[in-house]
């Protein structure tokens, strides 16, 4: 039921985008009753669950919601990618738009867990550039080819940065749905693809 009504209320909202002040209280509301109900206390030991792809349904990240605002272009579906073996996390934004122009934005990371919900985010490296061009069909294949090293025609360029860390706790937990507040305040909702 509290799932449920979490869905409903981010139904039609564009990842946030369109939300009013008014959407994201209730839909605040509605995360927090159901973090309370977490059937994953520890979602760091069910790995089963918390590795895979995951499709981004609601966020408050203004970082992604701003990609919605570059011209001409739409964004599409965004991805966070969980490999648990390799330690790894890939955020993948599909960015749609004039015809044979579709983008891609990426940031590709490492986490340590620091607790039994959080883990620690060091990001590594982040391509920027046209789905064509890249050779993007979906978030696994891609993956696929960032983890063998290969270098894309696009701007792919290391992140060396110290300041470009942070972390992202898991609140909610089951089998095809993910609940994540990161440093910054953010709030992710994200379903299993």
């Amino acid at each position: 039921m509290r799932k449920t009504t979490l869905l409903e209320v981010i139904a039609g909202k564009n990842l946030g985008s369109n939300a009013t002040d008014v959407d994201k209280q209730n839909i605040l509301s509605a995360i927090a009753n159901l973090e309370d109900f977490n059937p994953t206390p520890r979602p760091l030991e069910a790995t089963d669950l918390l590795d895979g792809n995951w499709r981004l349904l609601y966020t408050t990240s203004s970082e992604l919601l701003n990609l919605n605002r570059i011209p001409l272009t739409n964004l599409s579906k965004i991805y966070q990618c969980i490999r648990v073996q390799s330690k790894s996390v890939y955020n993948i934004a599909e960015i749609s738009g004039l015809p044979f122009l579709e983008g891609l934005v990426s940031v590709a990371a490492k986490f340590e867990p620091v607790s039994s919900k959080r883990v620690q985010v060091k990001f590594e490296r982040s391509i920027i550039g046209l789905q064509r061009l890249i050779d993007y069909k979906y978030p696994g294949s891609f993956i696929e080819k960032i983890e063998s090293g290969k270098k894309f025609l696009a701007i792919d360029f290391p992140i060396t940065s110290s300041e470009q860390q942070g972390w992202l706790e898991t609140t909610y937990l089951d089998n095809d749905l993910r609940i994540g507040r990161g440093n910054q305040g953010s709030v992710f909702v994200l379903t299993k693809s």
